[in-house]
């Protein structure tokens, strides 16, 4: 039998995922699953466990939290893979506030379908991509996508909103990004085959197909196609960005002559004027640098789909 281990971030969601581990109880054992159910505690303890369980033999290592455990959980696994210290597939039980991995990859969008893909174990092979710099000189692993300027100042904001939780957390910080992000910066993006520069509002740079529980970045994006996806959108006026919010909720901006997509497998990007706020899969890399350097490493981990 399959043994899995779940780790669970009581603090995701505002606590849903604390009010939801004895459901996650009861529904491994009504379901004859081994797992081996255990808290995390403080931040990056997610990886941690995650690493440890990959070593210590579990086949399956599932996290029940929101987009930031799931990108600590990959790291331990990466961590482990690299180390030769063991491989574990990797399984969502989704209780966060966005969800976009798990939407965007084909795995389990509710705690209980995670459940289920379980019971299944139906496997995909999925990209993993890796950022340096900022906060993480020697790199960061990353499943769904990183996002630059307004899309990383909309996460900044959100995580401000104590009384909204999901995607109405994200429209309402994107509206307030509307009046704080002015000045977009000056990017040169390097390519496998090409540069571009110029003023950018935002850049996604993705593995996945959404971000922020319902703007879709990179709708064609493939998780499996060795390539991120990038959404590039030139500096805009404030009327046009409302225009454009609407159409990534749809995934239509492609329509639009300020949004362009490209395909490469390596990147790097430099603030030629201004400074760059970064995020990764939702956390942190920077707020204000200068240069990312972004490799995407083909066909790494095992996950569970419905």
């Amino acid at each position: 039998m399959t043994r899995c281990l779940i780790i669970v971030n009581p603090v995701a969601g505002r606590g849903t995922g604390e009010s939801t581990l004895p459901l996650i109880s009861q529904a491994v054992q009504e379901a004859g699953l081994d797992c081996e159910i255990v808290r995390t505690e403080r931040p990056w303890h997610a990886a941690e466990l995650a690493e440890e369980g990959a070593a210590s033999g579990f086949d399956v290592v599932a996290f029940a939290g929101g987009d930031g455990t799931l990108n600590e959980v990959i790291n331990g696994l990466m961590a482990a893979k690299l180390k030769g210290r063991g491989e574990a597939a990797l399984a969502a039980l989704p209780v966060g506030r966005g969800n976009d991995f798990a939407f965007s990859m084909g795995a389990a969008v509710t705690w209980q379908d995670g459940i289920q893909a379980l019971v299944q174990n139906k496997r995909k092979r999925i990209d993993i991509g890796h950022v340096r710099g900022g906060l993480y000189p020697a790199g960061r692993f990353f499943g769904n996508g990183v996002g630059i300027g307004f899309d990383a100042v909309v996460g900044f904001e959100a995580l401000k909103l104590k009384r909204l939780s999901g995607f109405p957390s994200y429209i309402v910080a994107a509206l307030r990004t509307i009046f704080l992000y002015f000045h977009a910066p000056t990017i040169e993006i390097k390519l496998d085959d090409e540069t571009i520069t110029q003023s950018c509002l935002m850049v996604s740079i993705m593995n996945g197909i959404r971000m922020g529980g319902g703007f879709f970045m990179a709708p064609e994006s493939k998780s499996d196609d060795g390539l991120f996806d990038l959404c590039i959108v030139e500096d805009v006026s404030i009327p046009r960005t409302f225009g454009l919010i609407a159409k990534f909720m749809k995934g239509t901006q492609g329509v639009d002559r300020a949004v362009r997509f490209a395909r490469s497998r390596t990147i790097t990007t430099t603030a030629v004027a201004g400074s760059l706020p970064v995020h990764a899969d939702g956390e942190t890399i920077c707020e204000e640098g200068d240069q990312l350097t972004l490799e995407l490493l083909p066909a790494q981990l095992d996950l569970l789909v419905m």
